[in-house]
């Protein structure tokens, strides 16, 4: 255990250390942002960000990874504070933490195995395409600093990695043209044009609403939106994650430790968040991989607010835009081009469709729902061809069943059949097909009764032991149909 704690939290710690800073000042422009987009003061969602980092570093499942307020969130829960107010936000935050608590003690990591690679790429593509377009309107419109400040960030962060590895590029950038920011006065828009930042702790509370049934009829859409949709993105973001570095995390903790971390935010006046794929790819490409950096993260992102408030408003925010312009560029799969014409159709056309729906919604969570769905249906059509295949011998007949006989495949087998054939032997031989529900056990029975109400003898032979357990449950034909 203490092996597993080192590695978790002390493996590398300058790293990690150094990568937390990183990510903390670009949770801060992201935090406002998101704010602005649910109607709420700035500083609900920089203490949102503030609590869920901390928080999800002890508690969560995956190391290294960035919670926070995120922008999935903010956008289903806009109504409810333009409608009610923001403790009716505080009250709906609880609530999703509560939902999200529940799903990862009902293990709901499980369902991760369901998610297909094509629908994967899909959202890795439209969420790196998402980041990029969110930087647009803090570059171009603005002035001919704001574009120098944008290019000369790219090639810090392009360049000095190649070089230099102690201390990330992207801090290095903020450094220096924060500095040079301050000491020039160019003409660019900085972090404190988002919002302004209130130089205080959170403190706890309790939300001002009636609790009562009324209250839960309002909120309880709002929180079992959030709760999905923040679990959908965070354990694609833990898997992410996995695959970056090469490591495995426990997605049902990480999902109770999204819902804990919730729970916490609602009662100290922050809004609801979740995993951040931006800040989480940020965070490992400054060479993350423990605890120790998304815990840094939050302790350092409040100390910025309490002690260096003043300073971290003037950071220009064409340097910030620099650096997610850098990670959406790294993030998107460049080798999609080659797998859309490689990949098979049906997984080309749910991973566009994947990306189409996220772009056209702006919901995340969305479009790897619609990809999984529609990943099912060509995977249900691609296996549901059953071929019948038939010996005749004067009035003997036998069947020969081929392929996955379920609720799909039903009508192709039904229309190879002949129910025209009277006063025979027939055999039905399943010895290469399984059934595999009721839809196919009642398709058996039809089968085998139209061919009786033509004076047929009728038998079924060679079920293997899961289709014979299932028709033996669930079928009304008798022993005396069975070989």
């Amino acid at each position: 255990m203490f092996e597993n704690l080192k590695i978790e939290w002390f493996s590398n710690p300058s790293k990690n250390i150094l990568a937390g800073i990183v990510v903390a000042l670009a949770l801060i422009p992201e935090a406002i942002a998101f704010s602005i987009i649910a109607g709420v003061d700035p500083m609900v969602g920089l203490y949102a960000a503030f609590i869920i980092a901390t928080t999800t570093s002890i508690v969560g499942g995956r190391p290294a990874m960035i919670s926070g307020a995120a922008g999935a969130v903010a956008l289903i829960v806009t109504p409810l504070v333009r409608d009610h107010g923001v403790e009716y936000l505080f009250a709906a935050t609880i609530l999703m933490g509560i939902i999200q608590l529940i799903l990862g003690i009902l293990k709901i990591g499980r369902l991760m195995k369901f998610i297909p690679r094509s629908v994967m790429i899909g959202f890795v593509n439209a969420l790196a395409i998402l980041i990029f377009m969110s930087q647009l309107e803090h570059i171009f419109g603005i002035s001919i600093s704001t574009y120098m400040y944008l290019i000369i960030t790219l090639l810090i962060v392009y360049i000095v990695p190649k070089f230099f590895k102690t201390i990330p590029a992207p801090l290095i950038a903020i450094i220096i043209l924060t500095a040079l920011y301050m000491y020039t006065g160019a003409n660019v828009r900085t972090v404190g044009d988002l919002g302004s930042i209130t130089r205080a702790f959170p403190h706890f509370l309790i939300p001002d609403v009636p609790f009562n049934v009324e209250t839960f009829k309002i909120i309880f859409p709002f929180s079992l939106s959030m709760a999905v949709v923040g679990l959908v993105e965070s354990l694609l973001t833990a898997k992410i994650v996995d695959d970056a570095t090469d490591s495995y995390s426990n997605k049902n903790k990480e999902s109770r430790g999204q819902g804990i971390a919730n729970v916490i935010t609602g009662l100290f006046g922050g809004m609801g968040g979740c995993a951040m794929i931006g800040q989480s790819i940020i965070n490992v490409r400054s060479g993350a991989n423990s605890r120790l950096s998304t815990f840094t993260a939050g302790i350092v992102l409040i100390f910025l607010i309490i002690v260096l408030g003043d300073i971290v408003v003037q950071i220009p925010m064409p340097i910030l835009a620099g650096i997610m312009i850098m990670v959406s560029v790294g993030t998107f799969d460049w080798q999609s081009f080659k797998y859309i014409k490689q990949a098979p159709k049906s997984d080309a056309v749910v991973m566009l469709l994947t990306v189409i729906i996220v772009l056209f919604t702006n919901n995340l969570a969305l479009g790897v729902v619609v990809g999984v769905i529609f990943s099912a249906l060509f995977f249900a059509t691609k296996i549901s061809n059953v071929r019948v295949e038939l010996n005749q011998q004067d009035k003997n007949y036998l069947y020969y069943f081929k392929g996955q006989i379920f609720f799909v495949s039903i009508d192709s087998m039904m229309e190879q059949l002949d129910f025209t054939i009277e006063n025979s032997h027939i055999e039905l031989d399943f010895t290469d097909a399984h059934l595999w529900d009721d839809s196919a056990v009642d398709a058996i029975d039809t089968i085998v009764k139209k061919f009786e109400d033509k004076q047929n003898s009728v038998y079924v032979k060679q079920l293997n032991a899961d289709s014979r357990k299932i028709i033996s449950e669930l079928s009304q034909l008798n022993e005396r149909h069975l070989n």
